[in-house]
């Protein structure tokens, strides 16, 4: 691995020498854009719209655009000044439970290793955390950004995991079209909801999932390096679901509930067209509904289409 940053973490008077390591990578296969002509790779060059000539990156700078048109011009010095002196120091601030850190703060995630002179240290506030189930609140300074920080166990690693800031995370109050928590629900769809749920409930098994469709993209292009056609796969058939109580009593069945016995519906709010019966003596016959296209009688255009038949049949 290659180390990223090397710096100690500060624990009350411990400090602790560390190295990082980027503990993610991203394994989308990407591609690049060519000349449809040629196929050369395009090149994309930073030009300067006023002089239309190509900028080096020597001649680039720092701008904070505080109005349309207007900078704030920002050097490194600048940054240099403000960047705090433990810049090389994971500075530990608070102790906390993990289940308290909802999982919408996490970024990005990073395994620390000891240097040379800090093995004991490590290994102490290694067992110390995972005797106390207690994770760490830090800050630190990476890439001239401040950033809030946890420190946690991940098997017999220390990890540094980046969050956000409360005032990064958006209120849920944007978000438009959002039901009320206290949405009335029918008991036995809710009851049933919560069957599938735990019947679909396993233990996490990071190894079973993959990417499908990275799999099948690497496959093309492997057969296209052969020369080989391609054959596109027929879709999944869909299955028609009449409504929720239904989709919920299929998918019960599906995993091994007992959807199959007969459940009391919850009445539909847009029930279905009633289904005409034989009429039975002593019982009142309920009127079918009207047809959403009215038939040609209903339109004034049988006579029309009569005398057309009619026609028809004397040429014959």
């Amino acid at each position: 691995m290659h180390t990223v940053w090397k710096g100690s973490i500060s624990f009350g008077l411990v400090n602790i020498p560390i190295r990082m390591f980027t503990a993610t990578e991203e394994r989308d296969i990407r591609f690049r854009q060519l000349h449809k002509e040629c196929h050369t790779p395009i090149k994309y060059a930073k030009m300067c719209p006023h002089c239309n000539t190509e900028v080096d990156a020597a001649d680039i700078v720092r701008g904070f655009e505080y109005e349309k048109g207007h900078f704030v011009i920002v050097e490194d010095s600048d940054l240099e000044a403000i960047t705090p002196e433990t810049r090389r120091a994971i500075e530990i601030l608070d102790f906390v439970d993990l289940k308290e850190i909802d999982p919408v703060y996490f970024d990005k995630s990073y395994f620390l290793s000891p240097q040379e002179t800090g093995e004991k240290a490590y290994s102490l506030l290694r067992a110390a955390m995972e005797q106390t189930g207690k994770i760490a609140v830090a800050q630190v300074t990476m890439r001239n950004r401040q950033s809030l920080a946890v420190i946690r166990l991940y098997e017999h690693c220390i990890m540094l995991e980046t969050i956000y800031y409360p005032d990064e995370v958006r209120s849920v109050g944007q978000v438009p079209a959002l039901p009320e928590a206290n949405v009335e629900l029918a008991e036995n769809e809710l009851k049933m909801a919560s069957e599938l749920i735990n019947n679909m409930t396993t233990p996490f098994d990071p190894a079973k999932y993959t990417d499908e469709y990275r799999s099948q993209l690497q496959a093309m292009i492997e057969k296209k390096l052969e020369g080989k056609e391609i054959a596109t796969s027929p879709a999944a058939p869909r299955a028609n679901v009449i409504d929720l109580m239904q989709a919920l009593k299929e998918s019960l069945a599906a995993t091994g509930g007992e959807a199959a016995a007969p459940v009391k519906m919850a009445p539909d709010p847009t029930p279905e067209k009633p289904k005409t019966k034989p009429k039975k003596a002593g019982t009142r016959r309920t009127a079918p509904a009207a047809p959403a296209n009215p038939p040609a009688a209903a339109t004034g255009t049988t006579s029309g289409t009569t005398k057309t038949l009619r026609r028809k049949k004397k040429a014959d």
